[in-house]
């Protein structure tokens, strides 16, 4: 396994740990090893951004990746409150 030092902690910040580890029942060194479990376990490739990840839902609907879509300035929506 690896060790990993970190230096400069505050001291505010050991103190959190030190109370959160003593809460879960266990040393401050597991609290710190389960912390950095949770963190990089949740930590998704990023996404190629808002509009792309839009794209990809509605491929299905027949959008393509080369196709424009028309602007909408102009047009009235129907069917939403206060429109």
């Amino acid at each position: 396994m690896a060790s990993i030092l970190v230096r400069d902690l505050e001291e505010s910040v050991k103190e959190r740990l030190r109370s959160r580890a003593a809460r879960h029942g266990r040393s401050m060194e597991a609290e710190v090893r389960d912390i950095l479990r949770d963190v990089v376990k949740n930590d998704a490739e990023p996404s190629d951004g808002l509009g792309s990840d839009i794209a990809r839902l509605f491929a299905a609907e027949g959008l393509r990746a080369d196709e424009a879509l028309p602007e909408l300035r102009g047009h009235t929506l129907r069917g939403l409150s206060g429109a």
